[in-house]
């Protein structure tokens, strides 16, 4: 199951080569893109509050800190909260990576000192379920996240609550529906409902339009190393909603 994969030592490690490594000839840059080319900073109140649902190890969480007063990373997996807590208060942690087979190499995940991470905090959480209290958003972030939940509608449906009029939520995926995540049934796209294709962005814009304004769509690539001769090369498509 997917609660497995994402609290393993190798999903630690591989997510935080994705959101701070940089060996080469691999660069992070994903979790940065999903802030600079998607959101509106010169939109953003002074005040605004942002919250990134499906945070991983927290660097899109950091990003939105050069833009927001105050931040919410929410994941699911124990594992990469800790690590995004850890990021939190000392701005640096060392990690092993795999390099071939049991080989391993030491790299270490910084924030960006101009990054004021008092504006950051973690939690773990479903955000298909989220807690009571959370208040409302100028901006909500969910990168890669909408194929990984068990009812990726649920989710959509909580967002109006949760945001302030002309807030910015920003989508990312690369539309991956499995069944390992997603039972078939609760699939927004990427299968036939008779002769007709449906397609995830189609739905997604079914689901939002009545309370969200499309801004924009953009692609943007991003790569998970599993090891030194092997990656995972996926192309994210973006799309920026604003609150009615």
């Amino acid at each position: 199951m997917a609660g497995n994969y994402y609290d393993s030592e190798r999903a630690g490690s591989e997510y935080l080569l994705l959101h701070y490594g940089n060996p080469a000839p691999w660069r992070a840059t994903f979790p940065a893109r999903c802030v600079t080319e998607c959101l509106a900073a010169n939109k953003v109140p002074k005040k605004s509050r942002a919250v990134d649902l499906g945070c991983a190890v927290g660097a899109s969480s950091f990003e939105l800190a050069r833009h927001c007063a105050e931040v919410i990373g929410i994941d699911a997996s124990e594992q990469f909260i800790e690590i995004a807590h850890d990021l939190q208060k000392r701005g640096t942690r060392k990690f092993n990576y795999v390099q071939e087979g049991e080989l391993t190499r030491t790299a270490k995940a910084v924030v960006p000192s101009k990054i004021d991470r008092e504006r950051v905090t973690f939690e773990v959480g479903d955000a298909t379920a989220l807690r009571d209290g959370l208040g409302k958003f100028d901006v909500i972030l969910m990168a890669n996240l909408i194929d990984r939940v068990p009812n990726p509608r649920k989710l959509l449906r909580q967002l109006p609550a949760l945001m302030n009029p002309g807030g910015q939520l920003i989508i990312t995926s690369p539309y991956t529906w499995m069944t390992e995540y997603t039972p078939r049934s609760e699939w927004l796209g990427g299968f036939k409902r008779g002769a007709r294709k449906v397609e995830t962005f189609a739905a997604l814009k079914a689901l939002l339009s009545p309370d969200f304004k499309l801004s924009k769509r953009r692609d943007i690539p991003f790569a998970i190393r599993e090891h030194a001769r092997k990656y995972q090369f996926g192309i994210a498509e973006a799309s920026v909603w604003l609150r009615r």
